[in-house]
């Protein structure tokens, strides 16, 4: 049974320390601290801007569905059904603000650096390829050289003293070598 225990432990510390779980955890508390920032936004810049053609509480926007929408004094229960459009439209607002935010200064600045950086690394990649080839090309060149010299002719050609060393081009005899 202490086996199960330890590997749930284990389980459990990898799930923590998975780099994605800690990049969530990051984001949600970012996003906290961002949502206050936009609300104020909304509520301090927004909502007075609104106001400036009816009230500066968007919230307060409403309409009644059905009979007069009164509230009675005694009891204070509303009569009728009240749509309060006023909170979803701030709502909207806020989500708005949010994603423009969100999409200008993160989204679309980490795609442009994203991109730059995957045409540098496809630049890298296209040197690091001609310089493969040339370097293929040199050891061809060299191996060409030294088959040439071995053969005592061009490379690839069967010459007249063909494996006898550079002494046997010209039609002449080729002596016996000292060095086979």
């Amino acid at each position: 049974m202490s086996e199960k225990k330890v590997s749930l432990l284990e389980g459990f510390k990898a799930f923590l320390t998975r780099g994605n779980v800690i990049d969530l955890a990051v984001a949600v508390v970012i996003g906290a601290a961002f949502t206050n920032i936009v609300n104020a936004v909304v509520k301090g810049v927004i909502n007075p801007l609104v106001g400036a053609f009816g009230t500066q509480d968007l919230d307060s926007y409403s309409s009644c569905l059905q009979g007069p929408c009164t509230t009675d004094p005694k009891t204070g229960e509303m009569d009728g059904i009240e749509i309060l459009w006023g909170s979803v439209l701030s709502a909207a607002i806020g989500f708005l603000i949010t994603a423009a935010v969100v999409y200008f200064l993160m989204v679309l600045p980490m795609a442009k650096y994203l991109a730059r950086r995957a045409a540098m690394q496809a630049a890298k990649e296209g040197v690091r390829e001609t310089l493969e080839v040339s370097e293929l090309e040199v050891l061809k060149e060299i191996r060409d050289a030294l088959v040439a010299q071995r053969t005592g002719g061009a490379p690839g050609s069967d010459g007249p003293g063909s494996g006898e060393g550079p002494g046997a081009a010209g039609g002449e005899a080729a002596g016996p070598r000292a060095d086979r």
